[in-house]
């Protein structure tokens, strides 16, 4: 038995999964990499609306949002306070208090996959000609 007939099969298989799987999750990474807002920090304020509290921030262009807390996480808070906020740039009434990670799986792991795709690729090729 010759060492190109058990791994022709195999870089075969490799290869249509490396880029069946690998070029979607590579395009899918790329295109929310892109789309992608930045957050931006600033500093709101602690307030009382009506029983309950929330937070009262600006944003870079200026505008006041505010946004009510639920009473779970509201527990502890001092009206008048100052607080760092994190907010989406092209949506400021999306917060965090916790700047957001990003989220790089799909490109990670798109990249791996089609690396293993065009690797298995090459490796059928060598094994052809020789």
């Amino acid at each position: 038995m010759n060492v190109g007939d058990i791994l022709g099969p195999i870089l075969e298989v490799m290869t249509w999964v490396g880029f069946v799987v690998g070029l979607p999750l590579l395009a899918w990474g790329w295109i929310s990499l892109r789309r992608r807002c930045e957050w931006a920090e600033t500093t709101g304020k602690v307030i009382s609306a009506g029983g309950f509290t929330g937070y009262r921030w600006t944003d870079r262009d200026d505008a006041d949002h505010r946004s009510l807390l639920p009473a779970t996480e509201a527990h502890g808070l001092v009206v008048g306070a100052d607080v760092v906020l994190f907010y989406d740039v092209c949506h400021p009434s999306r917060w965090a208090v916790a700047p957001p990670k990003r989220d790089h799986a799909a490109w990670i792991v798109g990249s791996i996959f089609t690396a293993v795709g065009v690797l298995a690729t090459v490796g059928g090729v060598v094994l052809l000609l020789f």
